[in-house]
């Protein structure tokens, strides 16, 4: 079974997020309203994939990005951005980082999905 880690300080966003998840398939969805409570889950499990906001309270997931593809043990997880940032300059920024896949909110049920299936060869 694969492991999700969805990154997103709005409870209502993410339970969103992990609803459009669950219909593609069984996962094991761990949840994290922050980036440093991300950077705490990390080591105790593997993941197969980060799905992140970039403006969260403390660390945001920029920073979360860079230390997980900076970091060896992590380096390899893809992580897909889903947030309100819209500028240019911050999907740039995101996908030079290392994400996957940038989405902005508000988002289609089905290009999320789509997204997921395909950074996990689903």
């Amino acid at each position: 079974m694969k492991s999700i880690l969805i990154v997103e300080d709005s409870t209502t966003t993410r339970s969103l997020i992990r609803a459009v998840i669950e219909e593609l398939g069984d996962f094991n969805i761990v949840e994290a309203p922050t980036g440093f409570d991300a950077l705490k889950l990390l080591p105790a499990q593997d993941f197969d994939l980060v799905v992140t906001d970039i403006n969260m309270p403390d660390i945001n997931g920029l920073e979360l990005i860079n230390f997980v593809k900076s970091n060896p043990r992590y380096s390899n997880i893809p992580l897909i951005i889903v947030t309100t940032e819209r500028s240019e300059e911050d999907k740039k920024r995101g996908m030079a980082l290392g994400a996957a896949a940038y989405v902005t909110k508000p988002f289609k049920a089905p290009e999320l999905q789509d997204i997921v299936r395909k950074v996990l060869n689903l």
